[in-house]
């Protein structure tokens, strides 16, 4: 008699211990293309090397006083930097940040000295100013839909003009009168251009504005909801109005902010020399433009960070300073610039595509 076999189901072969065979389209990419992935790692070893070539060139780079110098030149590019960079994230940029900081200047110390008036109610009147004509950028921006380079470049004209006239006309010269015996003067110091000692060196207080501002900046931009605005609209601004984003809020409240950081700056020149030439400011706009790009910024929008300007604003300040201290010829400085700006944009491109190779 016959009996039929039944088999039972196959039995399961336990795991095989150790790492196993990951699906591609999950696969964790590698420390190093995260790392690179960040837009301020490029301008941090940019920074660093820089650091080192003038430690070892300019051996006065080495003393605290001279680091002192270094950083107070590098915070008044980086405060303004700051805003230009989001401005850039969020797609645009600002041809006429340069020329804004002397309009904000000249306005506080006109009011303050021609009115005989408090220097805050100067203070004041320059910020309700300077926040003006960064609405104004922004709306006849959102109103035309011109690029940003007309319209900024159209104001960058209008304010060079207007500082020379309405000053000539004024005050009869180029330059504003002295403020510095005026009530409030020394008050408006103390918050603007003032410094204090750390281990026997001066330091500015700009330096500290400047890192204050730069954590709110990157604050702003990884926990906001308004930092989400800002890489929408840098990404696609029709797209960020399809999901809701207000592109026009968005767009001209980051010209307020560079107006913000123009009004600053002013404020900090005006209490530290007393006095405002009204033909400054013309070129300032590239070198706040180039220390944002330089910091990872692309000018194309949607991409970038608030720490990246930082240490771009750095690089300006360690070159700048570190030509003098080594003693060579300063004319050399713009030469510096170029290649630093060429070498970042190359630095930028290779990041990205590294970046986001699979």
């Amino acid at each position: 008699m016959s009996t039929t076999r039944q088999d039972g189901p196959a039995a399961t072969a336990p795991p095989v211990p150790g790492p196993q065979p990951a699906d591609g389209r999950t696969t964790a990419r590698p420390l190093a293309r995260r790392l690179l992935a960040r837009p301020e790692v490029g301008v941090f070893l940019g920074a660093a090397a820089v650091y080192v070539f003038f430690l070892i060139a300019a051996p006065p780079v080495r003393d605290g006083s001279s680091m002192a110098n270094i950083l107070y030149q590098s915070s008044t590019i980086g405060i303004m930097a700051l805003p230009v960079a989001l401005l850039m994230i969020g797609g645009e940029f600002d041809l006429s940040a340069g020329v804004a900081v002397i309009t904000s200047a000249l306005t506080a110390s006109m009011i303050s000295y021609q009115l005989s008036m408090n220097v805050w109610v100067g203070v004041i009147v320059a910020l309700i100013a300077s926040l003006a004509i960064g609405a104004f950028n922004g709306w006849m921006l959102m109103r035309t839909g011109l690029p940003s380079f007309l319209v900024t470049l159209g104001t960058f004209l209008i304010l060079q003009g207007v500082n020379l006239a309405v000053t000539k006309l004024v005050t009869g010269n180029v330059a504003t009168d002295d403020i510095s015996d005026m009530d409030g003067f020394s008050q408006a110091k103390k918050v603007f251009a003032s410094s204090f000692e750390v281990g026997g060196v001066q330091v500015k207080i700009t330096i500290v504005w400047w890192l204050v501002f730069a954590a709110l900046a990157t604050w702003v931009l990884l926990r906001t909801k308004y930092g989400n605005w800002i890489f929408a609209v840098g990404g696609n601004k029709d797209s960020a109005r399809a999901v809701g984003v207000p592109v026009a809020f968005t767009k001209i409240s980051l010209f307020m902010l560079v107006g913000f950081g123009a009004w600053f700056v002013g404020m900090h020149q005006l209490f530290t020399f007393n006095t405002v030439q009204s033909g400054e400011g013309v070129g300032q706009e590239l070198i706040y433009i180039a220390a944002a790009v330089i910091g990872g910024c692309l000018l194309t929008g949607g991409y970038g960070s608030a720490i990246g300007p930082v240490f771009g604003a750095f690089m300006f300040g360690m070159v700048q300073q570190g030509i003098v201290y080594a003693g060579w010829n300063p004319d050399w400085f713009k030469a510096f610039l170029g290649v630093m700006l060429l070498g970042a944009v190359l630095i930028n491109l290779w990041v990205q595509r590294t970046a986001t190779r699979r």
